[in-house]
């Protein structure tokens, strides 16, 4: 389930850029934007609670408040600032994608996990596990490997382009007589 749920919130993004660029019938926006993350909140949130209605799991969510060890007014609050910093990181991503691309959303997403995870065991004395650091290796790793890519791609563009614009300078005439 996990993969099929990994799977699908991979295609959110271009398909938010896709759906960004079909865009035709008024200019896009910024408020736009926003109403795209208006219909996808609602959507996901009308979803989740079909779920929780056909599961009975509003019952859950009291007894693990009732047992939240800082007691169950700071459970809520826990749970709505979590809510309303979701909605404020969606907005941004899709902001970014907005901005510039699904890709740029991603590496951002990507280059936030060794954050989260050094900051984890800095601040919340967290365990360093192996999965952690895992994920830490492969967040890095694919990090790292995008941007030696780009530097790449970059090198071998500059050095194409100045081939076409060292013979683009050359005399017509002076082509035809080499010839």
């Amino acid at each position: 389930m996990m993969a099929l749920a990994s799977i699908l919130y991979a295609f959110v993004f271009p398909l938010m850029e896709l759906s960004f660029k079909k865009e035709k019938m008024q200019a896009l926006s910024y408020t736009i934007v926003m109403e795209y993350n208006l219909v996808t909140c609602i959507s996901a949130t009308s979803f989740c609670l079909a779920g929780m209605i056909i599961n009975n799991s509003f019952k859950e969510i009291s007894k693990e408040a009732k047992q939240y060890v800082l007691g169950e007014a700071t459970y809520y609050v826990v749970l709505i600032s979590n809510a309303i910093v979701w909605q404020c990181s969606l907005l941004g991503v899709n902001g970014v994608i907005f901005c510039g691309s699904s890709l740029l959303s991603a590496i951002i997403l990507a280059l936030t996990i060794p954050i989260t995870e050094v900051l984890s065991v800095m601040f919340f004395h967290e365990n360093f596990q192996v999965d952690k650091g895992v994920a830490l290796f492969l967040s890095l790793w694919g990090f790292v490997s995008y941007f030696y890519g780009e530097i790449s791609n970059t090198k071998k563009s500059d050095h194409s382009s100045q081939v076409i614009e060292t013979y683009q300078s050359i005399p017509e005439t002076e082509i035809l007589i080499n010839q």
